[in-house]
């Protein structure tokens, strides 16, 4: 067989395949800087849409909770503290969250004042005033560096009492069965602690219940200090004196169920089996690290004439105890942080660069660069219920 030659064929030379592996050395370098920017740009992007999503979810809660202090039906606590003794409250544990005369308390978090300076990592122990027992005994208790805030209504939606009998040791008060729910929602499925307003009087107490029948059965036991001393209600105008479900509630910061995440925590209170004050804390939203307050109080000091215009802004530890009703409007501001790392990086003090900051407090990450995302949102809320004459 003859074999047929190629005098024109020949193979790549060294030069030219060192040069082919660069040109696609170099493409391949480019297609990995792509997509680690596009990888970068993306965890950023997602970083920051997780912070304002929280965000907006931690200032939604904060905002419909702090606007209903101080309702108490038909007229707010302001309007009753004119009036000593048509706002009562059964429950004898006064210095605990059933103090139902303080619709507003603050624990202002230790060297966290406008103008200082938080470490997030190593934040100052301590409040003022000191954070009460039922607070500090909570499996997953309030955090260092961030504000406490109590609060303390009467729930938006109520039901018309349908009769109120007050005998010796013993009053029942009766709604219309079918109405219920409106009391056994929002997470509390059996109410216990409630209120009863119309537009003269208002009394808050825990009763014994039958959902069956409509029928709240109040006496001298359990959480209550006292009974009903008169039938003021059974001379209410039909549709009048309303039956509403007692809210006793707390924000802070704590840890999240998520390892290393810090979340915004609720605690609400109810009393459970035996009558006994029974505590339900529920995490909220992850990723909210701090929580700082500042109140705004109204003009006059006379409890029994607001003027409803507010003048002064003060964190809690400027606040008298016998004060809190002069709180009209509260100012929010939190310090949010994205659940996964998004390629972020820390500002540089030194170098200038701003560090975060709400209502005047600065903070400092834990780590010079830790790659979480982390920005501040502020926010003013009127305690409508609170804005007396306006």
């Amino acid at each position: 067989m003859k074999q047929i030659k190629h005098p024109n064929a020949r193979g790549v030379s060294l030069i030219e395949l060192m040069i082919a592996l660069l040109i696609g050395s170099l493409l391949i370098l480019g297609l990995v800087e792509v997509f680690a920017a596009s990888r970068t740009a993306y965890q950023m992007s997602e970083g920051m849409a997780r912070v304002q999503e929280n965000s907006r979810f931690a200032m939604d809660y904060l905002q419909r909770d702090l606007r209903m202090a101080g309702h108490f039906g038909c007229v707010n606590d302001q309007s009753h503290m004119q009036s000593p003794g048509e706002l009562h409250s059964h429950f004898s544990e006064l210095d605990g969250p059933l103090n139902f005369t303080a619709s507003v308390q603050g624990y202002e978090a230790a060297d966290t004042a406008p103008g200082k300076t938080v470490t997030l990592s190593a934040p100052a122990d301590g409040w003022v005033p000191a954070l009460p027992a039922f607070l500090t005994g909570l499996a997953n208790k309030p955090l260092p560096g961030s504000d406490v805030v109590v609060l303390r209504y009467l729930s938006s939606d109520g039901v018309p009492i349908t009769a109120f009998t007050a005998a010796p040791g013993t009053t029942t008060i009766q709604v219309d069965a079918a109405n219920w729910d409106t009391l056994a929602s929002n997470g509390i499925t059996d109410p216990k602690l409630f209120g009863i307003a119309d537009c003269n009087y208002a009394d808050i107490f825990q009763a014994a219940t039958n959902p069956g029948t409509g029928t709240l059965t109040v006496t001298k036991a359990g959480l209550n200090e006292d009974d009903f001393t008169s039938d003021r209600y059974s001379a209410s105008p039909a549709g009048q004196a309303m039956v509403y479900r007692a809210e006793s509630v707390a924000y802070y910061i704590a840890n999240s169920a998520t390892p290393g995440q810090k979340a915004l925590w609720r605690v609400r209170f109810n009393s459970g089996a035996g009558g006994a004050l029974e505590a339900m804390p529920e995490e909220l939203v992850e990723g909210v690290e701090n929580l700082q307050l500042v109140y705004g109080l109204d003009r006059s000091t006379d409890a029994s004439k607001p003027s409803g215009y507010i003048e002064f802004q003060r964190t809690a530890d400027a606040i008298a105890a016998n004060e809190w009703w002069r709180v009209g409007t509260i100012r929010v501001g939190i310090l949010a942080k994205s659940p996964n790392r998004a390629a972020a990086t820390t500002p540089d003090e030194a170098a200038g660069q701003l560090m975060p900051s709400a209502l005047g407090v600065r903070f400092a990450a834990p780590l010079p660069s830790d790659g979480f995302y982390r920005t501040t949102y502020e926010s003013t809320i009127a305690l409508r219920n609170r804005l007396y004459g306006n």
